[in-house]
């Protein structure tokens, strides 16, 4: 009696075992990061560096959140274009952002916008949208002080600690570069 209760619990670990690995693989986020626009209100806006910069930041932003096991899905930038109303439009209508991302199989979306109301310093700034319900979940806002790379590479590392807070609050960001 005592052989088959052991091999019966032994079933029954290997079961509840296999049912949980199965369910951590399912249970992977799905977020899709639109591209950042620019708000540049300075003196000389839109300069070719800060064009570059504001291009950098969605890459950098999906190498961070991959390496806490988010997965990225890509939206063309072909099909953001065509359901962005404007500068603006798609950050201010959460609804909007929401319809495109599940289009491609998205659970979140984040809409960015690098802000730069001075040479000395700009804003990072995200709206983090639920698609089931088209639901703003998270409004982050980081400050990059100076249009240095590292400094970039930094506030965008510090904007996926915030964002990885509402989500699944998994990722450990780099502890120098």
């Amino acid at each position: 009696m005592n052989l088959l209760n052991c091999t019966w619990i032994s079933r029954l670990f290997i079961a509840c075992l296999l049912c949980l690995t199965s369910l951590n693989a399912g249970a992977e986020t799905r977020i899709a990061i639109l591209d950042f626009e620019l708000k540049d209100l300075t003196m000389i806006p839109r300069t070719t560096a800060e064009i570059e910069r504001t291009a950098s930041i969605r890459p950098l932003l999906e190498t961070e959140l991959k390496t806490a096991d988010y997965v990225i899905i890509n939206i063309p930038l072909i099909d953001q274009n065509n359901a962005n109303g404007g500068v603006g439009y798609l950050f201010d209508h959460d609804d909007i952002a929401a319809n495109l991302a599940k289009q491609f199989g998205a659970e979140y979306v984040l809409v960015g916008r690098l802000h730069k109301p001075s040479f000395l310093f700009a804003y990072l700034m995200g709206h983090l949208i639920r698609v089931s319900d088209a639901k703003l979940i998270g409004n982050y806002v980081a400050e990059a002080k100076g249009p240095n790379k590292k400094l970039t590479i930094k506030t965008v590392e510090n904007l996926t600690v915030k964002i990885d807070r509402t989500l699944d609050n998994r990722y450990a960001p780099p502890s120098s570069h």
